[in-house]
Parts: C-alpha cells; structure tokens; sequence
C-alpha cells in the first residue's frame, strides 16, 4: 500500500484524485503554483508545496520541483492527472530513476505510443484502420504541400503530444494550410513544450468515439466501452456521453470491433493502467484509429456511472501491485451517462475566456446527478490554465432520462461574476437533432452560425 501520493496537477482532477486516496487512507501531497495558493485541491491535501510562478512553465511542467517536491515529502508515487506532465514519458522514467511509483502507463508503453504520430504506426502493426496522412512529423511548409496535395484536402494539422484541442487546425487549401502549420507549431510548443505536428486526412462530419482501456500490470488489456465526444468546439470536447447514439441507433456492431480493435493496440503496446483510444467514424459506420490518451481522460466519470467501476481507485490499485481482477466478460453497463463540462468562456463571444472572482456558486444535487470541480464561491479563476472549472455528470436508466436529469441540473447550476458555458449546454439540449442523438463534431458550429441563432441569443440574453 502506498501511503503518501503527490498529484502533479491542480484543478478538479486533483480534486478527485485526493478522494480517491482519502478513500484508500492514503496521505496526498497537493504542489501549486503561486497563483494557486487558495485553490481547492491546496485546501483538501494533507501537504501543499508551492512550485513556482503562474505560467505552467514555471510550475506544473518543472520536472524537477515536482521531483524534489515529492523527496522532500518523502512520498511513494506521483500521479499526474491529465494534461502538463500526464503522457511525458520521461518524466515517467525520472519518477522510475528516483524510485517513485507513476501511477499512469510505463515509460516502455509511453514510448511505444511516444506520439501520436508514431501511434500510427502501432497501429497499422495492430491492423486498425487509420486516415490518410504523413509518415511521422512534418518538418516544415513544403512538406506540409507537399503531404496535404497527395491525400487531398481538407486535411487535419495535429500537434503530436498533448490534447485538449491544442495544436489542432483545419486547412482545406495550400495558403490555410501554411497559416494552420504555423499557428499549429506555436500553440503546440507554448502548451506542451514540443512543436511537432503530424497531417493526416480530415474526416468530413465525423462522430469523435472512443474506448476506455485499461491494463492490469499482468498483460491483461480490456475495455471498458465508448464514449461518445462529437459535441465540441475548437476540437474540443463539451459534451460527451455513453452509450453512444450513433453505435446504439445505426451501427450496433461497431461496439464489438471497435472495442476489440482498442484492447489488440493497447496489447501491442503491452499497455498498462488507465488509457483512452480515439477514433473517428463517418456516416457509413467506417472507423479510423485517431490516438491514443496515456492517461486518466477528463471524461471518465461517464465510464464509471455506467459500469460501477472507479478508474482512480483502479490505477492506484495497479500502481501499488495489488490489481483487480479484469477480464472482459465481467465488464457490465447499465443505463446512459452524460457529461457537461463547465468552462469559464462566453460561447456567445468566440469562446472568449472569462476568469475572474466568482460571487455565487451553488452546484447542482439529487438522484443520477453528480459535479466533479475545484470552484467555490470567492474563488478566483487564473488566466493561465484551461477554463474548465467543472464537470456536471448524470445518469439514468437510458439516454431519455440522463437527458432530463442534466436539463433540470444545468438550470439549477448557478454561477455568477463569471461567464460560463452553461447557457449553450443548455440550448443544445433543447436542440431535436441533439434529442434525438444526430449529431456529428460540427454540430455547434452548425447551431451558432446557423437559423437557431436567435434561439441561442435569447438564451444568452436570458
């Protein structure tokens, strides 16, 4: 048994993973940056030690004070949450050279899956499908031409580490393709301190599905079901769900090869604790294998409502040894989950971030409903980090009900001195395509810029 755990993270996945070791009677470390000295995951840890200014690069990204962080408190394992340090396969080899337990993928499976590029590859060794597009990291613009004109445009420019939408730009000719690359390269650099992008074949209205893997440590891989992510804006997610609509309402049978085609990758890359395997699908029931995520995804309270399981408890459970039992014929689901993800931004306004003190705060309660976040009322939210201050989770018996339940929960969130994303949340809900589970990644676009304008602005008024 571990008995202190450090989290290299901050926000409500810190938040959550502090009630997953309070649940296992394990001591928690919180590190913070200066600007988030009065954070709540600071308040909930056993210890805090500050690790720098503001910037992420000063402070969650710094290997070396979170290591001498953990020596200090003398601490068995480090878990990094998602995002900052969470997929850097070195810093997973320093915790292993200090001989602290990572609680996450080794670095052998890290490396297997160094990039997203080079997961690929994996994965054409594993025989999934993949899209069209460039052998490894495209170096600069005359590559970029030159690898966008022999799969045809419009063409997808990805950042090879991170996620979150970061890196990301669409280009459907040679002159936005050059502005995509570069912008692209920054933005990766800044986010994640690696510039590398990839191109490959963008799929047009696709559904964004994915599967939650998870390795025992004993070479035991299996899935724990889909994940439905196709509600998102700037390529990223807002709204997910499982089961999916799409798999549930036209293609059933995806469910089985999809799943099956996430466990032989996560085998081939002798996987280990808890990941996640993208894929893109067409209208036609096609898959595509886009990536996989080495790590705990924003999204995974959906998989829990839906099979019981606690993925935080299970990868510290896998981290210290002491793994559950798995085997793909014990995994059940009952009922429907869905996810909002409440982000400080106005939708009405470019997504423009909104930080600042917020005055009230009252969250949502009752049957099927749950919120995963670190924000409290007097709390003030930095500029300097992603804008999500929250998740609202709830759970019914099928997707009718979850519907309803996260209806009535969104009009009960109230949070005031900010903006948020909840009047949107709210008007997508009401939207009969969305009702009816008939939506592809372009379905915010389509509504913000479409004839339910009006229907948006009166609840942006409202």
């Amino acid at each position: 048994m571990f008995e202190k755990v450090l989290i290299a993270n901050r926000g409500e996945i810190a938040v959550r993973i502090i009630r997953a070791c309070k649940e296992l009677n394990i001591r928690t470390v919180a590190v913070y940056s200066e600007v988030d000295a009065n954070s709540m995951h600071v308040q909930l840890a056993d210890e805090a030690i500050c690790i720098g200014k503001a910037f992420s690069s000063e402070s969650y990204l710094r290997i070396d004070r979170i290591i001498s962080a953990a020596e200090i408190t003398d601490v068995d394992a480090i878990h990094p949450g998602y995002g900052f340090l969470s997929e850097n396969s070195h810093f997973a080899e320093v915790c292993e050279r200090h001989n602290i337990r990572f609680i996450g993928p080794s670095s052998k499976a890290m490396d297997a899956l160094e990039d997203k590029a080079v997961s690929r590859e994996l994965a054409k060794k594993a025989g999934v499908p993949i899209p069209p597009g460039s052998d490894g990291i495209v170096e600069n613009e005359k590559d970029a031409i030159a690898t966008a004109q022999r799969i045809g445009y419009p063409v997808m420019i990805k950042a090879v580490a991170g996620g979150g939408g970061k890196g990301m730009r669409i280009a459907h000719n040679d002159i936005s393709l050059v502005k995509g690359f570069n912008m692209a390269r920054v933005e990766a650099e800044k986010s994640f301190g690696n510039s590398g992008v990839y191109i490959e074949k963008f799929i047009e209205n696709p559904h964004h599905i994915e599967f939650q893997i998870f390795g025992d440590g004993k070479g035991n891989v299996i899935h724990l079901g889909e994940r439905d992510c196709s509600i998102q804006r700037r390529n990223q997610k807002l709204i997910e769900e499982t089961p999916s609509p799409l798999i549930e309402n036209r293609f059933k049978d995806l469910r089985k090869k999809m799943g099956k085609a996430a466990v032989r990758i996560g085998q081939v890359a002798e996987y280990t604790n808890a990941g996640t395997v993208e894929f893109v699908t067409d209208d036609q029931g096609n898959f595509y294998f886009l990536e996989v995520n080495k790590r705990i995804q924003v999204e995974h309270p959906i998989t829990e409502e839906v099979t019981g399981m606690d993925l935080v408890k299970m990868q510290l459970q896998v981290a210290m040894g002491e793994p559950p039992k798995l085997s793909q014929g014990d995994i059940t689901f009952k009922g429907h989950a869905i996810e909002c993800r409440i982000n400080a931004e106005d939708p009405f306004d470019q997504f423009r971030p909104s930080p600042g003190r917020i005055e009230m705060y009252y969250a949502p309660g009752g049957s099927g409903v749950r919120v995963d976040s670190h924000a409290y009322a007097g709390y003030t939210i930095p500029p300097t980090y992603d804008s999500m201050i929250g998740k609202l989770i709830t759970f019914g018996a099928n997707r009718e009900e979850a519907l309803v339940k996260m209806t009535r929960a969104l009009d009960e969130y109230m949070i005031t001195g900010i903006k948020t994303t909840i009047p949107l949340e709210q008007a997508i809900l009401h939207d009969p395509n969305f009702k009816r589970g008939d939506y592809t990644t372009g379905f915010i676009e389509q509504l913000l810029n479409g004839p339910k304008r009006d229907f948006f602005d009166s609840r942006r008024d409202g």
